[in-house]
């Protein structure tokens, strides 16, 4: 059996909005922007450098109003998403430099280096350079 999670779907308020702070704040690349409707569009970005196979953002724009109250929330508070990196201080810095909040100040744990941040609707994400073993 070979199975992989191809897209995660974040909830989002606006299309451009969440594409821009993706692409613009954390050097995403957008992989896909394709109009299926005149409402409805198939936008997917991926931390540059993932590879063809790794799993992507799927920014699906919230369309009702259970969906619009999700918006930053899909986890209940709870850390959403988890993005390693191959180099913790130029990936933290660069999230000071673009006023993302931080939520938790790095911290050296017994898997590597964390800190925590939010993205532009308040999910909350893990920034982690894994120890090399």
């Amino acid at each position: 059996m070979n199975q992989r999670i191809a897209h995660i779907a974040l909830v989002v308020s606006d299309y451009d909005e969440a594409i821009d702070f993706y692409t613009r704040k954390l050097h995403f690349d957008l992989i896909e922007d394709t109009r299926l409707s005149e409402t409805k569009r198939w936008v997917l970005v991926a931390p540059q450098g993932q590879g063809s196979d790794g799993c992507r953002l799927l920014l699906a724009q919230a369309a009702t109003k259970e969906q619009k109250s999700r918006v930053g929330n899909q986890t209940g508070g709870r850390v959403f998403l988890f993005m390693h990196t191959d180099d913790f201080t130029r990936d933290y810095q660069n999230l000071l430099d673009q006023e993302i909040r931080i939520v938790r100040e790095p911290s050296v744990e017994a898997y590597g280096t964390v800190a925590v941040f939010e993205d532009l609707y308040g999910n909350l994400w893990d920034l982690i350079e894994p120890i090399k073993l």
